[in-house]
C-alpha cells in the first residue's frame, strides 16, 4: 500500500537501545510509552519492548492505559500522571497501577477497591525538586503511614522525578537524589518501604548509576533520541524513526513566479520546483529554513508550509521525478536529518518533534 507520507519505525533499534540500558543497569526497566510512545506508536513499541526484557510499561493518562489494556497487553502498567476520580474504577478493575500523592486519592482508591473487590495498586510520588506532582518530602512518612494502614490497597512502589538530570551541572540532581535517599531510609526505618523504588529517567540511566535503585524508567533514550544537547547517547544507540514522503509533482517555473501562500518566495530564473504531500497538519512546522532529503541531497523547502503540502527547490537534483521518495527525518544516502536538527530549526526539543507527527501519518513497523 502506498501512502502520501508515512513514518517507518525500526523496532529492532528500540530493542537494541533497551538491551544496552538493561545490561548496563542490571535492574528492571520500565518502558515509558506515553504520548503514543513519543510518536512511535504505543502498542507495537510496548510489545517489542516486552520481548526485550522490559518488565513494566508507563503511560501518562487513563485513556492511554485503557487503550493499552484493550490491545491485550497485560504486563504491569503504571499510570504516571493524574487520574480523574471517576476513572479509578476503570484503572483498578484493569489492574493498572496508580500514582498517588494525597490522602484524597488514597481514600478514593480504597473505596473503589472495597466496591470492586480488587486491590488497588499504587505508587507514591515524592516531589524532591521537580515541583510538578508529588507529596512534599517532609510529608512523606505521614502519608506512607496512612497508605500502609489501608486494607484494600497494595503499596507497590515509591518514586521521584529528576528535573535537571540532562544538564551538565550535577548539583541539582545530586540534591534531589540525596533527598530521595533520605526518604527511602525513613520509610525503611518504619517498615513502610514498598518493593519497588525508582527515580532514574533516560538521562539519569546514562549518568547516575546511584539512582538506579531496582527499577528505572526508560523514555526518550529508548527511541534513540538524545535526552538533551548536553546529555548525548552513546553511539551504540540507534534512532528508530524515519519520516518519509514522495514528490507528488515536479515542474519548471519561469522567473518571477510566486510559490505558495503569500508568495514569500519568488523564482529568480527557470527553477525546478517539487511539491510534497506533507504539511503542518502532519506536524511539519510552518517555520522558515526547513530542509529535506531528495536523492541523498539536502534540499530547501521554499515558500510557506501549507496544511497538507510543501514545495522544494529541486535545481540541485534535476533528475528528480514525480513519485520519488523523500526523507523529512532520517537518513538517505550519506546524509541524515536528525530529529535533533529539526528541533533546533524549530526552536524546540526532539521530544516535541516526534510527538507532534500527526495521527494521520501512518506508522509502518520494520521487522525485528
Amino acid at each position: 500500500m502506498q501512502y502520501s507520507s508515512w513514518v517507518e519505525i525500526d523496532l529492532g533499534a528500540i530493542q537494541n537501545n533497551i538491551h544496552y540500558i538493561h545490561d548496563r543497569s542490571n535492574v528492571q526497566v520500565m518502558a515509558v510509552v506515553k504520548a503514543n510512545a513519543y510518536g512511535h506508536g504505543m502498542v507495537p513499541v510496548a510489545r517489542a519492548a516486552l520481548k526485550s526484557g522490559v518488565t513494566w510499561c508507563g503511560v501518562a493518562r487513563i485513556e492511554e492505559a485503557l487503550d493499552f489494556r484493550q490491545a491485550g497487553i497485560e504486563c504491569p502498567l503504571l499510570l504516571l500522571g493524574y487520574t480523574p476520580p471517576d476513572r479509578y474504577t476503570d484503572a483498578i478493575s484493569r489492574f493498572i497501577s496508580l500514582t498517588v500523592w494525597s490522602r484524597e486519592q488514597i481514600d478514593i482508591a480504597e473505596q473503589v477497591s472495597m466496591q470492586t473487590g480488587i486491590k488497588a495498586r499504587v505508587h507514591l510520588k515524592v516531589d524532591t525538586g521537580m515541583n510538578r506532582l508529588g507529596v512534599q518530602v517532609e510529608d512523606v512518612i505521614l502519608l506512607a503511614r496512612y497508605l500502609h494502614a489501608q486494607k484494600f490497597i497494595s503499596f507497590e512502589g515509591v518514586f521521584t522525578h529528576f528535573a535537571r538530570a540532562d544538564e551538565t551541572d550535577p548539583n541539582p540532581t545530586e540534591q534531589q537524589e540525596r533527598l530521595f535517599y533520605q526518604v527511602i531510609a525513613a520509610l525503611q526505618a518504619e517498615g513502610l518501604c514498598p518493593p519497588l523504588i525508582h527515580a532514574a529517567n533516560s538521562a539519569a540511566s546514562l549518568t547516575r548509576p546511584t539512582a538506579y535503585f531496582n527499577l528505572l524508567r526508560l523514555g526518550i533514550a529508548m527511541y534513540g533520541l538524545h535526552p538533551s544537547p548536553q546529555c548525548l547517547l552513546p553511539q551504540v544507540f540507534q534512532p528508530a524513526l524515519t519520516w518519509k514522503s514522495v514528490l507528488s509533482q515536479v515542474k519548471i517555473l519561469p522567473a518571477g513566479r510566486g510559490v505558495s501562500y503569500g508568495h514569500i518566495y519568488t523564482t529568480h530564473k527557470d527553477e525546478l520546483i517539487g511539491t510534497i504531500p506533507v504539511g503542518y497538519a502532519d506536524g511539519f512546522r510552518r517555520t522558515p529554513g526547513n530542509i529535506i532529503l531528495v536523492q541523498g541531497r539536502r534540499i530547501p523547502v521554499v515558500g510557506r508550509v501549507c496544511m497538507d503540502q510543501i514545495m522544494v527547490s529541486l535545481d540541485a537534483v534535476p533528475e528528480a521525478k514525480t513519485g520519488e521518495e523523500v526523507v523529512l527525518i532520517g537518513s538517505q544516502g550519506e546524509q541524515t536529518i536528525s530529529a535533533e536538527e529539526v528541533a533546533r530549526r524549530w526552536e524546540t526539543i526532539n521530544y516535541e518533534v516526534t510527538c507532534g507527527i500527526g495521527a494521520r501519518v501512518p506508522r509502518i513497523y520494520l521487522p525485528t
